[in-house]
């Protein structure tokens, strides 16, 4: 199965992040990514589609005294996600080297 767009960002971030993989963190670097706000239903909507799939995992963190004992909601890319997420960095690549050059424009 192809990751779409939003699976490989998503899942870069999750990557990317590591153990700091949470709800705000992952949503600022996608939007770092993107160049545009989201929502955050649609950022848990995402994620938890990529856990139903296999392609990362949530777990919860310690309670902190800053979130009035609450535990964060961390999230990690799985084995399958990693090897997804290769494929589809393997499939940009090839599709790029058809394109010489990115800045010239070909259609006039």
């Amino acid at each position: 199965m192809r990751l779409t767009i939003t699976e490989q960002i998503l899942l870069t971030a999750v990557w990317s992040l590591q153990d700091e993989a949470y709800g705000v963190k992952i949503m600022d670097r996608v939007c770092e990514y993107i160049k545009k706000d989201i929502a955050f239903g649609t950022l848990y909507n995402n994620l938890d589609q990529l856990i139903k799939k296999g392609y990362a995992e949530s777990y919860k963190g310690e309670p902190t005294a800053v979130r009035g004992g609450k535990r964060k909601l961390f999230y990690k890319i799985t084995a399958k996600g990693i090897h997804a997420l290769k494929e589809a960095g393997e499939l940009q690549r090839r599709l790029r080297k058809d394109i010489p050059n990115y800045a010239v424009d070909r259609s006039k």
